[in-house]
């Protein structure tokens, strides 16, 4: 049976606002449930292990789809849910690839984390795919490939637009731009129209662009574990 580990964030406050974030509600079900039914066994982790945070607006009534009305009555998911390994504990031998979902919460906090940085690192070197969705391609700000270069570095990436950004008038309150951040670190960044599906593949890193995309990178990912 193939395995897929979960990386989620753990940073729950949306910088100074007072306001809360998290991980995106279908940035997650969306892609667990696609392997999950699939029989990809998925194990879950976040940097303080427990409970990730939710982001409240992905539980608004605009924000739902089938995936997210699954998981809203899925005692067992849930369960599961609430009881992340810590990252600094998990192994990347133990899996056959890693997937990231977004959120701003990753922006904080995963985008920083040692622990998530070398086991990025050592899924690449072991030829395991890795992918993230949304803001969760943040996670590559710091990764390094081999040769000690931006691990996205001349790689076709995506991930939430500026103007996706702009839209939720979020742009002076997150700590970077995932857009920006990606071109600065030599990623061939594209992108499709603001909350389009949109997901792209380049050697071992899957990106996609938004929530909406969030089933399509699931798809490649099943594809290659396939």
């Amino acid at each position: 049976m193939k395995k897929v580990l979960f990386v989620l964030t753990s940073h729950e406050d949306l910088g100074n606002t007072g306001e809360k974030t998290g991980f995106w509600i279908e940035e997650f079900a969306a892609p667990y449930y696609l392997l999950k039914d699939k029989g990809i066994y998925v194990t879950l982790a976040s940097p303080k292990g427990g409970q990730p945070p939710i982001d409240p607006k992905s539980d608004a009534p605009d924000a739902q789809t089938p995936a997210t009305i699954r998981f809203k009555s899925d005692v067992e998911t849930q369960k599961v849910l609430s009881q992340t390994h810590m990252l600094s504990v998990v192994n990347q031998a133990d899996y056959d690839a890693v997937f990231y979902p977004g959120g701003h919460g990753p922006l904080w906090d995963l985008a920083e984390d040692k622990d998530s940085i070398a086991l990025i690192e050592s899924f690449i070197k072991n030829n395991k795919t890795v992918a993230a969705v949304c803001h969760a391609p943040a996670v590559f700000r710091h990764t390094k490939n081999e040769n000690g270069k931006p691990l996205v570095d001349g790689k076709k990436v995506t991930g939430f637009t500026n103007t996706e950004e702009e839209a939720v008038q979020l742009t002076d309150v997150v700590p970077f731009l995932v857009e920006d951040m990606l071109k600065a670190n030599g990623g061939i960044y594209s992108k499709k129209g603001d909350w389009e599906s949109y997901a792209v593949e380049d050697g071992l890193l899957i990106t996609g662009q938004n929530p909406a995309s969030s089933e399509a990178v699931a798809e490649i990912l099943l594809k290659r574990l396939s």
